[in-house]
């Protein structure tokens, strides 16, 4: 039997789907509708193996707080009643046969690329299942993004096409260019088109920083602030190393 894990953002999926209902407090009504969306998910990926993956309930932001106290600090806080759900749409998501992995100590994030990856490096078919767009450096022959609510696989074309650089340059673009929401800024007066431009002729930043010929417009933005860009870079990078705690058989999906 080949397999095929479908990991899910879960926060990811409830938040938009809960931000699009009329009334906040129907919580009910967020079970309900996540609970289609997943039927759909389910019917239109066929997985062998399924996980939702949830962020702490505390929002703990782990290492990269650490390393950076002004990551996600003006984030907006999970409205209450939603906050007060999850416990019922686990529940929920647990009858379509979906288990549920809390996050603990770190990012939901880091959770998902390690398991994707690790799995992905035995030739197993994954599929996150996502809008966030910071998945896009795990791409791989057996990784795979599904934005669902757009329709759209978030693959080496779109990354092309979003960001104009390569796959394995992410990291370093979201160091000159920052990544809003998060508080990391990047270099200020570096874009989009600026770390493009770099990163056409560099493959990471320290080869751009060490280049004498880099274009004096950009010397001069990024002159003091390299260390920075590194930071942000490091803090814009997935962990694929977490210990798990679980194998693969724990996650098999059957149909209830």
């Amino acid at each position: 039997m080949s397999i095929h894990l479908v990991i899910i953002d879960a926060l990811n999926l409830i938040r938009r789907v809960h931000s699009a209902q009329p009334d906040e407090t129907d919580i009910q009504r967020t079970i309900e509708t996540t609970s289609r969306t997943l039927k759909r998910i389910l019917s239109e990926t066929e997985p062998s193996h399924i996980i939702a993956v949830f962020d702490h309930h505390q929002q703990v932001r782990g290492w990269r707080e650490e390393r950076f106290p002004e990551y996600k600090q003006n984030r907006k806080p999970m409205p209450e009643p939603l906050a007060l759900g999850l416990d019922a749409i686990q529940q929920a998501w647990w009858q379509l046969g979906i288990d549920s992995l809390l996050s603990d100590g770190d990012e939901a994030d880091d959770l998902v690329a390690t398991l994707a990856v690790k799995l992905a490096k035995q030739q197993h078919q994954v599929t996150i299942i996502s809008t966030d767009k910071g998945y896009c450096q795990l791409l791989s022959p057996s990784l795979r993004i599904r934005d669902y609510f757009q329709h759209r696989w978030l693959d080496q074309a779109f990354v092309e096409k979003e960001f104009a650089v390569k796959v394995e340059q992410l990291s370093d673009y979201w160091g000159l260019t920052g990544i809003n929401g998060t508080g990391l800024s990047g270099i200020t007066g570096i874009g989009p088109k600026a770390a493009r431009e770099i990163l056409a002729n560099h493959d990471t930043l320290e080869q751009a920083f060490a280049d004498e010929e880099l274009p004096d417009k950009y010397k001069k933005k990024i002159a003091g602030n390299e260390q920075h860009a590194l930071l942000c870079r490091e803090l814009a990078s997935l962990k694929t190393d977490l210990e798990l705690g679980f194998n693969l058989q724990d996650l098999r999906w059957t149909k209830p």
